[in-house]
């Protein structure tokens, strides 16, 4: 099997990655999710609803979002 500089780049980075142990692992997706639902929440109303609206509930995206981030954020705590 020839190797090319992209395997040697591929396997570099695979070796690197394994070192990072997994409970590290699972403390790095949950601080991206909460990172992503500060983002989320910070984000001006005007950016999230449609321009079209007339200040329907559903119109603002935000809650939505939030709400999937947060049941994400306790399911993979939980697990």
């Amino acid at each position: 099997m020839k190797s090319t500089p992209l395997h040697w780049i591929g396997e570099s980075v695979r070796d690197l990655l394994l070192l990072v142990p997994l409970p590290m692992v699972r403390v790095l997706f949950l601080t991206l999710l909460a990172v992503v639902l500060l983002w989320i929440l910070s984000l001006p109303r005007r950016e999230t609803t449609a321009p079209e609206s007339d200040g329907r509930s559903g119109a603002n995206l935000k809650v939505g979002a939030a709400i999937a981030l947060v049941m994400q954020l306790a399911i993979y705590t939980l697990l």
